[in-house]
C-alpha cells in the first residue's frame, strides 16, 4: 500500500529531478522512490540482469576467457 507525502525541493533541484525522471521514462514519484529503495538498501537490483543475457554473437570477443568479468562489470552497471 503506498502512503501519499508532500516533498519540499527547491526550485532548480525539482526542475532537475523532473528531467532525470523524464529522460528515464518514469515519473517523478518512481524515481524519487527509487533513489530512496537505494539509499535504503533495497533488495532490488541496481541493473537488470537482463542485461547480459541474449546480447548475440560476440564476433571475436574474449567472452570465453573474461565471461565473469563481464558479467560482474553489467551488474554493476560500469558497462555501456
Amino acid at each position: 500500500m503506498m502512503t501519499r507525502t508532500q516533498l519540499s525541493f527547491e526550485a532548480e533541484m525539482l526542475h532537475e529531478a523532473r528531467r532525470r525522471a523524464r529522460r528515464l521514462g518514469i515519473s517523478l514519484a518512481e524515481y524519487v522512490r527509487g533513489l530512496v529503495a537505494a539509499d535504503l538498501g533495497s533488495d532490488e537490483p541496481a541493473v537488470d540482469p537482463s542485461a547480459v543475457f541474449n546480447l548475440g554473437r560476440s564476433q571475436g570477443s574474449d567472452i570465453a576467457r573474461r565471461k565473469d568479468a563481464m558479467v560482474a562489470e553489467a551488474f554493476s552497471g560500469q558497462r555501456e
